[in-house]
């Protein structure tokens, strides 16, 4: 069966737009296997939990970060037991994974605000609330602007894009962060930690966008098939494996 790619694919004289095609592009089940270990392993559990449970240590924000952070890593089993098999729902999984990640930064930084700046007032807490919403939302907006305007297709194709939009974004959030803690507190230092927990809130945030993914997999899943005949099927069932057994 010949493939021709000129900017779509054709497969059986099926073509596929341009823009689906960019989304499609995924990573190999091994690939996911190595995300998960080094995702959690370094943004969720160290630099996540390590502020939560060091000093000054609070049992209700110890509580509100280890259940979603329990519940996730357990569900990340499975794909580190049989990530071949469990391809498809990864994508909501680590789109999940992502909501609980930066949800876990939004709580550091609270309880750097209440428990060790001794803020008072429910003003600090309704504005840091706010902005993790409005992160959260306004990434997976500017996702879906990025697939439909073709930016995607054009960052694969190495071409130029306009990135304004995206830049205000991630400003807009660090200022806002950034003006809370100015106006809360006077410590350089937990200013600066906020500031860079803040940072990679915007990089956590960015995984969310797999939920948006996993739906628009679902819905395309006959094209995925087409691009990746094997997807979803057991490493030892895939095309690859048999022809290696035969070989053998």
């Amino acid at each position: 069966m010949s493939i021709h790619y000129q900017g779509k694919l054709e497969v059986e004289k099926k073509v596929i737009d341009k823009v689906t095609l960019s989304y499609l592009r995924l990573q190999s089940p091994r690939e996911n296997k190595g995300n998960i270990i080094c995702f959690f392993t370094l943004f969720l559990y160290f630099v996540g939990l390590f502020p939560i449970i060091g000093e000054t240590f609070s049992l209700p924000f110890f509580l509100a970060a280890i259940i979603p952070t329990g519940l996730i890593s357990i569900w990340a089993v499975i794909y580190l037991i049989d990530p071949y098999k469990y391809e498809k729902s990864y994508y909501l999984f680590f789109g999940l994974y992502g909501v609980v990640n930066t949800y876990v930064y939004f709580l550091c930084i609270v309880k750097m605000l209440y428990i060790d700046m001794l803020v008072e007032g429910m003003i600090p807490f309704t504005l840091t609330l706010l902005l993790f919403i409005l992160l959260v939302v306004g990434v997976n907006f500017l996702n879906v602007k990025a697939l439909y305007s073709g930016t995607y297709d054009k960052l694969q194709k190495m071409k130029s894009i306009p990135v304004s939009w995206t830049s205000i974004g991630a400003l807009g959030y660090l200022l806002g962060q950034f003006l809370l803690t100015f106006i809360y507190t006077d410590s350089a230092v937990y200013s600066l930690l906020i500031v860079l927990i803040s940072l990679l809130s915007i990089f956590t945030a960015y995984f969310t966008v797999y939920i948006h993914r996993y739906f628009f997999m679902d819905k395309n899943m006959k094209l995925v098939k087409q691009m990746y005949p094997d997807f979803g099927i057991p490493k030892n069932e895939r095309t690859g494996s048999r022809k290696k057994r035969k070989n053998n």
